[in-house]
């Protein structure tokens, strides 16, 4: 059937028998016979035939939906077949925060197994410092902190800088007001990471710095989990701006405000290895790619 799919396919791209035969070098009663067959073997019709010309049926245009998908798959599975074929087993072992996990990692790790769909990427969590450890350990080919790391042979690439925003939910009080500063952090009901969290000693500074006593709620070591629990303790958090997705306040209720006093707690997540490591060539192309990505983002932004 997944033969008689591709056919349909083209015909449906082509509109017409007779190009579609020559595009797959196929004469014309052979594509016919293959849409006939695809149309016997599911029992429906799949075009209407208005003379020469050929209309996708509804339930046509499922199958046709269908059968661009399973193209798409077919792609990739061969593409992994080659991949294999070659000998390129890709394997990589990266180091990162909780934090660093939900926020920076996952495009990443999309947009590397889009190129790669063989590779297997094997992940080891901890505190910066302990993926630091573990990089000097050779435990991890690669780290990925949320911090500037500048230790004797470590060589640390700066991807991207991020500070924290106040975040409330809608109908909160601060959201009536023209401009929110620092000194409205005094006393009011947040939730805050958990001791020995990056964020936390970010967040620890901050309020130490300005003499700010919050009403502490809470303390929680999971974005999601803030998010979630913000609205319904009607509290605020200050949270990273990287991971303030329009899609992610909106879908929860919530509201970033914009204090200029939080650029102080301006972050720089960075790729950290061991220069005098024989990175493999999987490792080197992850680097690469990772540099290329956070370069190309950032001329977007400009």
């Amino acid at each position: 059937m997944f033969e008689e799919l591709d056919v349909f396919a083209v015909v449906v791209e082509q509109s017409s028998i007779n190009k579609a035969s020559k595009l797959l070098n196929l004469s014309q009663p052979a594509v016919s016979r293959k849409i006939a067959k695809l149309e016997d073997e599911l029992g429906l019709q799949l075009f209407n035939r208005r003379g020469k010309r050929l209309e996708l049926t509804s339930i046509g245009q499922i199958v046709y939906t269908f059968a661009l998908e399973q193209r798409q798959q077919q792609l990739k599975f061969m593409q992994t077949l080659a991949h294999y074929r070659e000998g390129e087993q890709i394997s990589i072992t990266l180091g990162a925060s909780l934090t660093t996990l939900q926020t920076t990692l996952p495009p990443l790790v999309n947009a590397f197994m889009e190129k790669h769909p063989a590779a297997e990427i094997k992940l080891v969590t901890g505190k910066t410092h302990e993926i630091v450890s573990y990089v000097r350990e050779r435990r991890v080919d690669i780290g990925i902190v949320a911090s500037s790391i500048n230790q004797p042979g470590l060589k640390c690439i700066p991807l991207f800088d991020d500070h924290l925003e106040l975040v409330i939910p809608l109908g909160h009080p601060l959201a009536e007001l023209e401009a929110v500063g620092i000194e409205h952090l005094q006393g009011l009901p947040m939730i805050i990471f958990s001791t020995g969290t990056w964020y936390r000693k970010l967040t620890d500074d901050l309020f130490h710095r300005w003499g700010i006593m919050p009403d502490i709620r809470m303390e929680i070591d999971s974005f999601e989990a803030i998010v979630r629990l913000i609205p319904t303790c009607k509290a605020a958090a200050l949270l990273p701006k990287s991971y303030l997705r329009p899609q992610l306040l909106s879908d929860n209720g919530l509201l970033d405000i914009h204090i200029p006093a939080l650029i102080e707690t301006r972050r720089t997540t960075s790729l950290v290895y061991d220069e005098s490591s024989d990175l493999s060539s999987a490792a080197r192309r992850w680097i690469a790619e990772t540099e290329v990505l956070f370069t190309e983002l950032r001329k977007l932004k400009a």
